[in-house]
């Protein structure tokens, strides 16, 4: 089946690149309870935007069965992995093979985003944004957890802080004591600002190009009229020739027709007939 990638799909390939190293850092490390339920939060987050691809294939493909040829796979990989359903981790790794197969270079990860540069930094934006609430709170956790001062102990607390620090809210009820953690929330901080200002930016470009899609149309429909109007002065200066030419030769044989007549006209000057007359 010939994968068709979309700026949305390259998002999900950039997930599903986090959630195997998620899987691998809990397969091989020993985490604290509370990043490994975070990390279990996160991996449903990312399971609904799954879902929702595979909600949209099954939509749009003309044959449902011959979609589920493959589909399947998509919708196992949308399960959050759970102990008593491992397979989703393996279905995770061949949806990752067949979007890399299907983008097959960086040029074409490139022509991806770049076909539609409105929709491809809104994508850009959205996954920056995923990956930042993640690593965020993961690793304000990490440092914050351990602190007995520390108000964020739990993966709630964490997500929460990662959301409202992202989105410059700043509520204040949750909030790093530690030198490390207050490293981490500049970092988000930063990247938050930039982020929506970046998607502030993509919103107001949709009314600039509307207004540029308008203006753009205006200028084709002035052009199409242009020509229009050059090809009816070009067929009228044809016609206005040819009429100039008619009439060049129409008096140009009348003229001829007139010096005729006029020669018979005039009288017989020959001196024999003179002689003869006398």
């Amino acid at each position: 089946m010939k994968e068709r990638v979309t700026p949305f799909q390259l998002f999900l390939l950039v997930l599903s690149v986090y959630v195997l190293g998620a899987l691998a850092a809990e397969t091989f490390f020993t985490l604290p309870y509370e990043v490994s339920r975070l990390l279990h939060y996160l991996d449903m987050l990312v399971c609904v935007f799954f879902f929702t691809d595979f909600c949209l294939r099954f939509y749009r493909a003309p044959s449902k069965l011959a979609y589920m040829k493959w589909g399947w796979i998509d919708l196992l990989a949308s399960i959050p992995i759970i102990w008593q359903f491992q397979a989703a981790r393996v279905m995770r790794v061949i949806l990752i093979f067949r979007l890399i197969r299907a983008m097959k270079s960086i040029q074409g990860v490139l022509d991806i985003v770049f076909r539609n540069r409105a929709e491809g930094v809104f994508v850009t934006v959205a996954t920056a944004t995923v990956l930042l609430v993640a690593f965020g709170a993961i690793a304000m956790l990490l440092i914050e957890g351990p602190v007995p001062a520390s108000q964020i102990n739990t993966a709630e607390d964490a997500l929460w802080w990662a959301i409202v620090t992202i989105t410059t809210v700043g509520y204040g009820d949750y909030y790093p004591v530690t030198t490390g953690g207050r490293l981490v929330a500049i970092f988000v901080m930063i990247g938050g600002v930039g982020l929506f200002g970046s998607f502030a930016a993509y919103v107001g470009s949709l009314f600039v190009a509307d207004t540029q899609d308008d203006e753009a149309r205006q200028h084709k429909a002035d052009r199409d009229m242009l020509r229009h109007l050059n090809k009816q002065v070009m067929v009228l200066t044809n016609e206005v020739r040819l009429l100039r030419g008619e009439l060049s030769v129409r008096n140009g044989a009348e003229a001829s027709s007139d010096e005729c007549l006029n020669d018979k006209d005039k009288p017989n000057d020959n001196p024999r007939h003179h002689g003869h007359s006398s």
